[in-house]
């Protein structure tokens, strides 16, 4: 069995959700006169590849230490591809996936919006973009995901909740009469009849007092394992009283399909950081955006 790292590079230039704390890393020892190189790190936990424990919005839920490695952070898993479904600001649905994935109750979901193209690493990087634009669920996929018991969710941009349907609405006033000019013209409502207060960063609310939380800023070579099945595996730290952690996702393949994964990898273009991508999700998203 091989792995496909799903995380994105993690360093001083990699964007934390708006407002969060980004890393600020100095040595405090350096070889000459300590003998060693030691570094210290400042940061907040919504940084890079990262998972949103319980406790992040419900008050009596698990920590980040509570997980289940086995059963919970590791198991059978669905990626979906809707680069070709939505553009910016628009909603994706649960029809969406189901068109392009089979997904098993109790399936770990990561969902491919393509936004991880306009992350930093990458060389169409709009970091706007990648929190601020990417598309978003409505309740309708909430309640999908709790039938279908989901048992965490990962997404390749800034949150698992339309950025729309969060603060950030009155953070960026310009973006949001934009996306409010969408909404208009694609749904028939304006934002603020769509994302009404009682559905505030609902993927947050509504489902962690179920157990169904999510992972944000996947990325590394997910366009590699597109609209498949694999297992996926998320390790963050062994953080008590955590209330998100930092972590490797990483999916988990055998030896046959990761020899045919690697002949794809070398006909592919290469990050800043040597990780794969397909740059015709990038097209595909334009054109969406366009129409």
């Amino acid at each position: 069995m091989k792995w496909i790292d799903l995380t994105i590079p993690l360093g001083v230039g990699t964007p934390p959700w708006p407002t969060y704390e980004p890393l600020q890393l100095k040595y405090m020892k350096r070889l000459a006169p300590n003998g060693a190189n030691g570094q210290l790190l400042t940061h907040s936990n919504h940084l890079g590849t990262h998972m949103d424990g319980e406790i992040h919005f419900y008050t009596p839920g698990k920590d980040i230490a509570s997980l289940e490695l086995n059963g919970f952070l590791v198991g059978p898993a669905a990626v979906v591809d809707l680069s070709n479904a939505t553009g910016d600001y628009q909603i994706y649905t649960s029809k969406m996936i189901e068109e392009r994935v089979e997904v098993r109750p109790r399936d770990i979901l990561i969902i491919h919006t393509g936004y991880h193209h306009f992350g930093w690493d990458h060389p169409t990087a709009d970091e706007i973009r990648y929190m601020v634009k990417h598309p978003g669920p409505d309740r309708e996929f909430a309640e999908w995901c709790r039938r279908k018991e989901i048992r965490w969710i990962g997404v390749d941009c800034g949150s698992a909740d339309h950025p729309m349907n969060t603060i950030i609405r009155q953070w960026m006033p310009r973006q949001a009469a934009e996306a409010d000019r969408l909404f208009r013209t694609k749904y028939g409502q304006s934002l603020e009849e769509r994302f009404t207060a009682d559905k505030y960063q609902l993927m947050h609310i509504e489902l962690f007092p179920h157990g169904i939380i999510h992972a944000e800023c996947i990325g590394g070579e997910i366009d590699l394992l597109l609209n498949r099945r694999t297992i996926i595996g998320f390790f963050p730290w062994r953080f008590v009283d955590g209330e998100s952690s930092i972590g490797r996702c990483v999916a988990m393949v055998d030896d046959a399909d990761y020899a045919e994964l690697v002949t794809r990898r070398k006909k592919l273009p290469k990050t800043r950081f040597g990780d794969a991508f397909d740059p015709s999700h990038v097209k595909q998203i334009e054109k969406l955006s366009r129409a």
